[in-house]
């Protein structure tokens, strides 16, 4: 798809610098995600009613099931990746704008200049002007700067902590490998013959709680397993005009 495609049909999701540069590099390929309060909300709504007023025997939705009704993405759906961002140049000759990532090594690499409207060129003119910080943030990154896209390719409901290592890796995280150079006549002693001095999940583990806010930990922390979505992705590459 050309990139003006992608734009109409894609939905946004976000991510931290981090895990924009796992995507990058081709090692983050899935993404767990809370149910949102909203759905939160009303599966106890709906869990209260099954339990006072729908009659003795029936069927009613598990927690699991009653999420799976509610899924934030599709397979096949198209997303567009939120990220820190900024603006590091604009030309009044076509409307051009240059923003720039924090997620690439130097501004070189990131660059993306496109041309806009003369109300959005505008707009644009007063946030570079008026109020310039280092960089923006991922939630105010508005569509037409977005330069990473994704295809859902698969959504489901699981624990947090069904997951494996693997799973892990997928989620971009990369523990710490073991060369074995204590390797004896019983083994590695440094990871037990695991492989890992640091397990990929550990690494996980911290990413996933650094995300909760304290007072949410007790809700939503690796600890407490909570019911997660998974969604699986590759990158979609645009078609040049």
């Amino acid at each position: 798809m050309k990139r003006e495609e992608l734009l109409q049909v894609a939905k946004p999701i976000l991510f931290n610098t981090d895990m924009v540069r796992a995507i990058l590099e081709g090692r983050k390929t899935v993404t767990r995600r809370l149910p949102s309060k909203k759905i939160e909300d009303k599966w106890l709504k709906y869990d209260e009613w099954v339990v006072a007023v729908a009659p003795p025997g029936s069927t009613s939705l598990t927690e699991k099931e009653f999420y799976e009704k509610y899924p934030p993405y599709q397979p096949g759906d198209i997303l567009y990746v939120r990220e820190t961002w900024n603006i590091s140049n604009m030309w009044s000759s076509g409307n051009k704008v240059t923003f720039i990532y924090r997620g690439d090594k130097s501004e070189e690499d990131s660059a993306m200049t496109i041309s806009v409207s003369d109300g959005t060129f505008d707009k644009y003119g007063e946030m570079m002007y008026e109020n310039m910080p280092e960089w923006r943030p991922s939630i105010h990154m508005p569509k037409e700067a977005a330069r990473i896209f994704l295809k859902v390719t698969d959504v489901r409901v699981e624990r947090l902590r069904d997951m494996t290592d693997k799973d892990a890796l997928n989620e971009g995280a990369q523990g710490v490998r073991c060369d074995h150079a204590s390797l004896g006549p019983y083994g590695c002693t440094d990871c037990m013959n695991t492989g890992w001095l640091e397990p990929p999940m550990v690494e996980f583990m911290q990413i996933w709680d650094s995300t909760i806010k304290k007072s949410d930990l007790d809700r939503y922390g690796w600890d407490v397993n909570p019911w997660v979505w998974v969604i699986e992705f590759e990158r979609v590459i645009e078609e040049q005009n």
